[in-house]
């Protein structure tokens, strides 16, 4: 087997395309900006410190339930599956599965397309005899998985979405997310789902995750603009912005939004050469993230609304974060 992993990068959207999103969130009322936007070379970086927090709690949770239940998910996962393992960043969590799940080929997807290059690679080389293929796309709005991974039709899928990534959808993004997620299972016997979920808790342990006191949180939303500057050829000044972050107890999610320190005028070049620009007053945002938040019922239902028959789930003892097994 090939020590190489194979690596296909596909182009969902053209630069035209990008600074179109871009340019149209920025001018609206309410600026916002998709969160997949958080996520460049840097960025990835940086969230990787941030799992790093003590206040981060997801990410050592979901760990620790994975460890505790690693065997009994073994058992219901047939062997020999195409892991498929989505916003795969740095891939250390798909590599905890190895060992017990035993898959013939991992397929990691991420939209940072360096990033995941380096950890694919790196990777490959720790397990040399497993089949390693990178995709670089964002799967955020379609899931068509290229031809060229050349997947065994008869090998069963497992679809691996952890770190409760599935809080940056709406709920009905996330039925959509999740129904497509179905069709990808629906081509392989015995495919499943394996997905971590956060759910709903105390607002003071939520907000603190999302607002880190070394201010890491702040630097990784901050980071977006620099991003923007690249991607859309702004002149955002990050001194003049503060991260903001805040638990909305109406739609149960965490809001992150990115608030002008005094009023300020950004200004970007348009696709027919003219330079467009947007006065934020102080105190005004740009909304860059939700974490919706989940109780074990309610994601149950989504999943049985997605086409999923049947989901074994497991906590932690506090019952703060959850990871779903869910079968076709």
């Amino acid at each position: 087997m090939t020590s190489n992993p194979s690596f296909i990068q596909t182009r969902i959207t053209d630069d035209r395309d990008v600074r179109t999103e871009l340019s149209t969130g920025l001018l609206e009322p309410a600026a916002r900006i998709s969160p997949k936007y958080l996520y460049d070379a840097l960025g990835s970086k940086l969230f990787e410190a941030i799992t790093c927090l003590p206040e981060y709690y997801p990410t050592r949770t979901e760990a620790a339930i994975m460890q505790a239940h690693l065997g009994d998910m073994a058992r219901h996962i047939p062997a020999a599956a195409t892991l498929i393992d989505l916003g795969a960043g740095n891939c250390e969590k798909a590599a905890r599965l190895f060992g017990a799940l035993q898959p013939a080929h991992y397929v990691a997807v991420d939209i940072s397309v360096d990033f995941l290059k380096g950890s694919l690679g790196c990777l490959q080389r720790q397990f040399p005899h497993l089949r390693m293929s990178g995709v670089g796309m964002d799967f955020s709005e379609k899931m068509d998985l290229p031809e060229e991974l050349q997947m065994n039709r008869q090998a069963p899928c497992l679809v691996f979405y952890p770190g409760s990534s599935i809080g940056n959808f709406t709920p009905e993004q996330a039925l959509r997310f999740l129904q497509r997620i179905r069709a990808i299972c629906s081509n392989h016997p015995d495919s499943q789902l394996l997905i971590g979920v956060d759910l709903v808790k105390d607002v003071a342990a939520l907000e603190a995750a999302y607002d880190d006191s070394l201010g890491v949180t702040a630097a990784f939303n901050r980071n977006m603009l620099l991003h923007l500057n690249t991607r859309l050829g702004s002149d955002f000044n990050i001194t003049d912005w503060k991260h903001v972050a805040f638990y909305n107890t109406q739609a149960d999610r965490i809001e992150m939004h990115l608030e002008a320190l005094n009023t300020v005028t950004v200004s970007w070049q348009s696709d027919e050469g003219k330079r467009v620009r947007r006065r934020f007053l102080h105190g005004e945002s740009i909304h860059t993230e939700n974490s919706y938040k989940w109780t074990v019922e309610r994601f149950t239902t989504l999943l049985r609304a997605a086409g999923f028959a049947g989901a074994h789930h497991y906590t932690d003892a506090d019952g703060r974060f959850a990871v779903f097994l869910a079968s076709i």
